[in-house]
């Protein structure tokens, strides 16, 4: 009897327990929705602001090899080789000698040899000027491979504009074509002979510009180019049998030249180099690298900016709620409900931030990662990899915990008495301070007091505008180093790496995101300020004070923050571009970072002079009458 009784209780006591937990939940989720029903739009920004760094965070994974389909797309429309082999050549002159080309040959026979083309001529790869090719553009060094006008066997350019070869005319690589700013029809010249151009094609034998300057021309054309500074090499197209990654990678290891793996035996200096594809399909992702150095960077500059902007935005409502706090624990809400309050609602906030920036870098993989004209096809949309999906859940709760913690935790410990009085932080007075302020005009005094009243918002404040800066001076000073380093081949008509401007593309779409959210942080806060100070604005005006002064002094707390804040993401931004620059050099004129600072510290007044300037509409007694100080 005693056993069924205290099973009794025991069970009623789990289901006491289950029904508490059930009603605390239902507790934080309504308290949770009604707090954001009152605050839809920080709410919003909170949201975009942890999706921006989500995104680009996401988008950075998605590129990981995502440009593999556009090659292998390339490689199936041009019957691509699997491994090209080049004869190894005298290593003093350069020439390829009898028994070069017959190991070259016997090569393409070798075990596992299903296909071959070649071997063809090719002029201008192992000299030190290369093919002189001239336009009406430019003057530049190429290198020119003699095709004959049938199909190969292996590894057929793919012709995108015009025709194949024919005599007297020549097929320039696309994405050469494209940088040289060739044009179909038109005349150029090979070591001053004059050729048409009838086509442009694409292969995957060899990766596009910069890394060659191609060329396809007759056999004899290709021969009569040789001179003894630069003579002729030859090279041979496979198709093996295995064309996995580790199959032609251990073909080309097995018969590769000893001058390059010398695996301790003989040097045989007849044994051809070998080139697999996958080595020509990872220097074909190189700008893909690129970007995704620079997004990476740009996820940390935004998280950061997400940091401080979502602190803001707790802390600005925290600075609201404080007589709410007080009026829950006035009715038995523990610390912790209060705390779980203000975590609860971050982190679901922080949830959807997390699947809508992971959705948004997903879907913009392919656009970002649209191939040169070197390849043809499309990459496609990536898979939602575990990487991506668990790399945007942690970056978003960790800004969200980082930033919601310290509050929620203020708050728990917060008296109940304290927490109705709503008492704003005084700021210290000190005799110096106050002989200074006399001096001050009145909106830089009623600033500068706003500001030491809410210390931490002026710091977090000042960082969301060092960051954004930080980022618009990099963008800068590649720009100007980008300018720098080619503005002199300009009038001789030198060629621009094509990975450059993509990547000040990435880097500047990165600074847009960061300026903008830095712009809604700004009048967000400026709004929070105007609202947390709208008795202190109504005793102003009651003692004389004109609305524009009040409105001027209400900018002025986003101005004092700003002014620092921009100084200080100067020499962060310098920072950003020796480490992430490209081993570019030089920095932008001084007139631009002048600007830069002026500039941001002029839209930050234009911003929020807008929020102090509909806070000001109310009437001085309608103001007198809020609560709070």
């Amino acid at each position: 009897m005693n056993d069924q009784r205290t099973t009794g209780v025991m069970t009623q006591q789990r289901g006491t327990r289950r029904q508490g937990i059930r009603g605390r939940a239902l507790l934080l989720s309504r308290l949770a929705a009604s707090d954001l029903r009152h605050h839809v739009a920080q709410a919003v920004l909170f949201v975009v602001a942890i999706a921006a760094a989500t995104s680009v965070l996401s988008l950075a994974f998605a590129l990981n090899g995502v440009n593999n389909n556009p090659y292998q797309q390339t490689m199936a429309a041009t019957n691509g080789p699997d491994v090209v082999a080049q004869s190894a050549n005298d290593p003093y002159t350069g020439v390829t000698s009898p028994a070069d080309l017959a190991a070259l040959m016997q090569l393409n026979h070798a075990k596992g040899v299903v296909a071959h083309s070649g071997p063809y001529p090719i002029v201008g790869e192992n000299g030190p000027v290369g093919v002189n090719m001239a336009s009406t553009d430019i003057d530049a060094s190429v290198q020119v491979e003699g095709r004959e006008p049938g199909v190969a066997a292996v590894d057929q350019p793919k012709v995108t504009d015009g025709t194949w070869l024919r005599p007297g005319g020549v097929v320039i690589e696309r994405s050469f074509a494209e940088t040289a700013n060739l044009r179909l029809g038109q005349t150029i010249t090979l070591n001053g002979h004059p050729f048409r151009v009838v086509g442009f094609a694409v292969t995957s034998a060899f990766r596009g510009f910069p890394g060659n300057s191609l060329i396809w021309a007759t056999v004899a054309t290709a021969r009569r180019l040789a001179t003894k500074a630069d003579p002729i090499s030859y090279i041979s197209n496979l198709k093996l049998s295995d064309a996995s990654p580790r199959a032609v990678i251990a073909f080309a290891n097995a018969h590769s030249n000893g001058l390059q793996q010398n695996k301790g035996g003989p040097v045989d200096t007849t044994t051809p180099f070998l080139n697999p594809w996958t080595a020509v399909a990872y220097d074909d992702s190189s700008f893909l690298r690129t970007d995704q150095a620079f997004l990476f960077t740009g996820t940390v500059l935004l998280g950061l900016l997400a940091l401080a902007s979502v602190a803001v935005l707790v802390g600005s409502r925290l600075a609201e709620g404080t007589r709410r706090v007080g009026l829950l624990k006035a009715v038995g809400g523990t610390p912790g409900v209060v705390a779980a309050t203000f975590l609860v609602e971050n982190l679901f906030l922080a949830l959807v931030a997390a699947v809508a920036g992971l959705l948004a870098g997903w879907r913009a993989a392919p656009l970002v990662s649209k191939p040169l004209a070197d390849l043809v096809g499309a990459p496609g949309a990536p898979p939602l990899t575990f990487v991506m999906v668990v790399g945007a859940l942690v970056v978003a709760l960790a800004v969200a915990l980082a930033s919601t913690l310290v509050p929620a935790i203020r708050a728990a410990r917060m008296s109940t008495v304290s927490a109705l009085a709503d008492a704003p932080r005084l700021p210290k007075r000190r005799e110096s301070l106050m002989r200074l302020s006399r001096k001050l005009p009145l909106p830089a005094l009623f600033g500068l007091r706003l500001v030491a009243r809410r210390p931490r918002r002026a710091v977090l404040s000042a960082a969301s505008i060092a960051v954004a800066v930080m980022g618009l001076v990099a963008a800068l000073s590649i720009h100007a180093a980008v300018d720098k380093k080619f503005s002199h081949f300009a009038s001789s008509g030198g060629l621009v790496n094509p990975d450059v401007p993509r990547a000040e593309q990435v880097l500047t779409a990165i600074t847009i995101s960061l300026v903008i959210l830095a712009a809604l942080t700004a009048i967000f806060t400026a709004w929070a300020t105007v609202l947390d100070a709208r008795r202190a604005s109504a005793v102003t005006l009651a003692l004389g004070a004109t609305p524009q002064q009040v409105r001027a002094g209400l900018a002025m707390t986003q101005v004092i923050p700003a002014l620092p804040g921009a100084i200080l993401g100067l020499p962060l931004g310098i920072g950003l571009f020796k480490v992430a620059g490209h081993h570019l050099s030089g920095f932008p004129p001084v007139l631009w970072l002048g600007a830069a600072v002026l500039g941001t510290v002029f839209v930050v007044a234009a911003l929020t002079s807008v929020p102090a300037w509909i806070g000001m509409r109310r009437p001085v007694a309608e103001m007198l009458q809020t609560e709070g100080a």
